[in-house]
């Protein structure tokens, strides 16, 4: 029952950032969002989820798992009913940056709480590869649960769908987790650390999220990027004399986080980027409803359940690094062949094979990238070791819809003809090259240091 609650709160996170997809153009037309402002809709979510996950991760550590496990999904539940209560754009876009904050609260924790209720090893990367179908599958599930709501509905349900399931969440939460043990007050909380990389991170990701659509000479863009500087190398500066950093210096002796870093990053940057494009595809090109968009996702959403289940086997098998690479191989392979099935009178069952290649390697490296992430770092730094991978997870996305928007050339909701269609196949050609170059990066022999 625990990893059933802890596998419901990873789809919910899943799904909160993704079921808004297919709702934006009601969600638009609803409130009277400008066309350049309707972005914010999601972008919101993204900027304050990825500046807040260190300090959600660190907190899971000093201030108690469950508890801010039941406060995030608390604060989920009150500002999805705020959300769909919404009269005007700013109302629903600081919802989002509430429901961004609540997620990088409950991601550390959930994923904190399965590193340590369960022993490193078998027992560990089955139960994350639990965790990790829910989570995979539900980037994807919310693009079909979104369409049958806004359908039947309209766009306020895509929040109020939320609030039972986050209120149930924090009662099975503080009734199935163990108690937290007493706050060891010998270990303190960094706050100047806290703010500065909190500020910093928020900063940056603000900054990948907005300038490639306004520019990067802009006074925003510019500002953002002095501010996001100076932030980030105070707290490097913080964390050198702190005797209780935020981000321990040892969490780094080992290669098998800073690894991890960096799949996270092109994971997010690659395979959660094709939905995006996907939606495009299927409701500009082939003219799909809602509905119909969101069954479109529902093979992707099963097949990435199963990529989860056979990464986890396969880690027994061959190691998690070897299965790592398989994953990108077949997720390299896939989008290769989804771009090349793109076509504007093709059908859907010309782009299955595509589809099944892409989402089995998305559900290998999303499990393989966790096992990674938690592997030899003690129980009392779990929450800042998930903190850090997931802030990657998020710059990383933020990066990587950003440079594939620039490659499409400018590809947008209202874009149309011949030029969307192109510009949509050259972001899926450009995620195979990037999810290719990964795999090639983790087959290059690892230097044993020097005692």
């Amino acid at each position: 029952m625990a990893l059933l609650v802890l596998a419901l709160a990873q789809l919910v996170i899943s799904l909160d950032y993704s079921i808004v997809y297919v709702a934006l153009p009601d969600i638009g037309a609803g409130l009277g969002f400008d066309d350049h402002d309707l972005q914010w809709v999601v972008s919101a979510y993204v900027v304050a989820g990825g500046g807040f996950l260190l300090l959600g991760g660190r907190a899971a550590d000093l201030l108690g798992r469950r508890r801010m496990f039941v406060l995030a999904a608390l604060l989920y539940a009150g500002s999805s009913l705020v959300g769909g209560l919404a009269q005007n754009p700013g109302a629903l876009v600081a919802v989002r940056a509430v429901q961004g904050v609540g997620g990088s609260l409950l991601f550390p924790a959930t994923l904190s709480l399965i590193n340590t209720l369960y022993a490193e090893g078998p027992v560990r990367n089955r139960a994350l590869a639990v965790w990790g179908a829910a989570g995979a599958g539900g980037l994807c599930l919310g693009s079909l649960l979104g369409g049958v709501l806004v359908e039947a509905f309209g766009w306020p349900s895509v929040f109020f769908v939320n609030v039972p399931v986050a209120g149930a969440l924090a009662v099975a939460g503080r009734c199935l987790f163990p108690a937290d043990a007493p706050r060891d007050r010998a270990r303190r909380f960094d706050v100047v650390g806290a703010l500065t990389a909190t500020g910093g991170v928020t900063l940056l990701v603000f900054l990948l999220v907005r300038a490639p659509a306004e520019g990067w000479d802009t006074p925003a863009a510019l500002t953002s990027a002095a501010l996001s500087a100076g932030l980030l190398t105070l707290f490097v500066a913080v964390e050198r004399r702190s005797r209780d950093p935020l981000v321990p210096g040892r969490l780094f002796a080992r290669r098998g986080l800073p690894t991890a870093m960096a799949v996270t990053a092109l994971f997010n940057a690659t395979f959660s980027s094709v939905p995006y494009f996907l939606t495009l595809y299927f409701r500009t090109v082939h003219g799909y409803s809602a509905v119909a968009t969101g069954l479109a996702f529902l093979v992707p959403a099963v097949v990435v359940a199963v990529g989860t289940r056979a990464g986890e086997r396969a880690v027994a098998v061959v190691g998690v690094r070897r299965m790592l690479v398989g994953g990108l191989v077949l997720g390299a392979a896939g989008a290769a062949a989804l771009a090349q099935a793109l076509t504007s009178d093709g059908s859907y069952a010309g782009l299955l094979p595509g589809i099944v290649l892409l989402s089995l390697g998305q559900g290998a490296a999303w499990t393989g990238m966790w096992i990674t992430a938690s592997t030899g770092v003690a129980p009392g730094d779990q929450g800042i070791a998930s903190g850090l991978a997931s802030t990657t997870l998020q710059v990383g996305g933020a990066v990587g819809l950003a440079v594939l928007v620039a490659l499409a050339g400018g590809v947008g909701q209202s874009a149309s003809g011949p030029g969307l269609l192109d510009g949509i196949r050259t972001a899926v050609f450009a995620t195979a090259a990037g999810i290719g170059c990964g795999a090639l990066a983790l087959l290059v022999p690892r230097r044993t240091p020097s005692p």
